[in-house]
């Protein structure tokens, strides 16, 4: 080392972070280069973990557009979580975090207009025109934005929800269309690269006979993609979204980090998985409403509790499992907004798919992330200073994340 730097230790609940400064560099550097590989391992993990304290949880784009046939007019639906219209139209003026009736009014006619200019229908490559379209904030503090289309007879339904690519990247929309009895005779999942849809129908029946048309077609414009189909779009939404849930990796992770060995990490995993798997079941089919402003500060105060009792009890804590099972209904409410964003189980067509299919995707990210996760967690376990040092630091960065996010979801939002 330069003899003009500079070494400043400091100790924080028992463990000593050493720092090198120097006069050119003027910040400071961490010194690792003595620890052993399982230390370093640890020190990663800490790394990780202070990350996360300045990441922000989950914000999943999603919407859905519901269009159903009658016999003289396509009625279409679309909603939107109050924070994603916020980009089509200023909503919540005074910011405050609440959009308020008047608010809402006098907005209303720019968010209509936004919407219906970027939503195109054409029959049979005639456009038409969206005749009477409103707006309003429903039940579940979502925007409908209804639009009524004129439904003459055709051979050809081609929609195109350009809307989707005003919204944040990454953004999804759930297209459903719906017979005149209000059975379901398409779903997909749009995207903002795939947010075209054409269905061929037959005009004798009235029933659509493919699928929305695949890049090759000649009547698809070649930048066009299809959209994903339902089934795979919702796992790889479900994938999408327990990987970007910081708020729901950290529980996990605060979880883990205490585990001994397979059995234990089995329990917490399994109690996870079924209490989320409830709840995620129970929202979407709407037997129980919980509201966001209540479900998520809750989720950060699950981290903040798990994090504390890491410390407060050393070792691997004893029913852990129940307290798992316990936390993750809450969890799950969480789960379920991602659906209920979309409309799912709030208006006609098929719920049994998107759930099972999203809840896969869930299940099979915390799958991997614990595939990954827990042969470090348990190698860097071996190592007696990692358990007096790293685990107690590592739990309290959870619970200082999980005080962030709590006082950033009800103080900040």
């Amino acid at each position: 080392m330069n003899l003009t730097e500079s070494r400043i230790q400091i100790n924080f609940l028992s463990v000593r972070f050493c720092f090198a400064i120097t006069p050119e560099k003027g910040y400071p550097l961490p010194l690792v280069n003595g620890l052993n590989p399982l230390l370093k391992c640890g020190y990663a993990l800490l790394l990780a973990l202070a990350v996360a304290l300045t990441a922000h949880a989950h914000d999943v784009g999603l919407s859905s557009a519901t269009v159903q046939c009658h016999s003289n007019r396509l009625e279409a639906v679309l909603t939107f979580a109050v924070r994603e219209a916020e980009a089509l139209a200023p909503l919540d003026t005074n910011h405050d975090g609440h959009v308020s009736p008047e608010e809402f009014s006098a907005a209303r006619a720019a968010l209509i207009a936004t919407v219906a200019t970027n939503c195109q229908v054409r029959c049979d490559g005639i456009e038409a025109d969206p005749g009477d379209p409103s707006a309003q904030l429903d039940d579940s503090n979502n925007v409908d934005v209804s639009l009524s289309f004129p439904n003459p007879q055709f051979k050809q339904l081609e929609m195109d929800f350009g809307v989707i690519r005003l919204l944040t990247p990454g953004h999804r929309m759930f297209f459903s269309l719906l017979g005149p009895a209000g059975e379901t005779v398409a779903e997909r999942l749009l995207s903002q690269s795939s947010s075209l849809v054409m269905i061929q129908f037959d005009t004798e029946a009235q029933t659509a006979s493919s699928a929305p048309s695949t890049p090759s077609a000649p009547s698809v414009p070649a930048t066009a993609h299809a959209p994903l189909p339902s089934f795979a779009g919702f796992v790889k939404l479900g994938v999408e979204h327990i990987l970007t849930g910081y708020d729901h990796l950290l529980f996990l992770f605060a979880l883990l980090i205490v585990t001994r060995n397979f059995t234990s990490a089995l329990k917490v995993i399994t109690c996870f998985t079924i209490a989320h798997s409830i709840t995620l079941g129970v929202a979407t089919f709407d037997l129980v409403q919980l509201s966001s402003r209540i479900v998520e500060p809750l989720i950060a105060g699950t981290i903040v509790y798990v994090g504390v009792e890491n410390v407060w009890k050393r070792g691997d804590p004893h029913g852990r499992w129940l307290l798992t099972f316990a936390f993750g209904l809450i969890h799950g409410f969480g789960f379920a907004s991602v659906l209920r964003e979309m409309g799912i189980g709030v208006r006609a067509g098929g719920v049994a798919m998107p759930l099972f299919s999203f809840n896969l995707g869930v299940e099979l990210g915390q799958l991997a992330v614990a595939a990954v996760a827990l042969p470090i967690i348990w190698q860097v376990r071996k190592s007696e200073l990692f358990l007096r040092r790293g685990v107690p630091a590592c739990s309290v960065l959870a619970a200082l994340a999980g005080a962030f996010w709590f006082v950033q979801r009800v103080w900040l939002r």
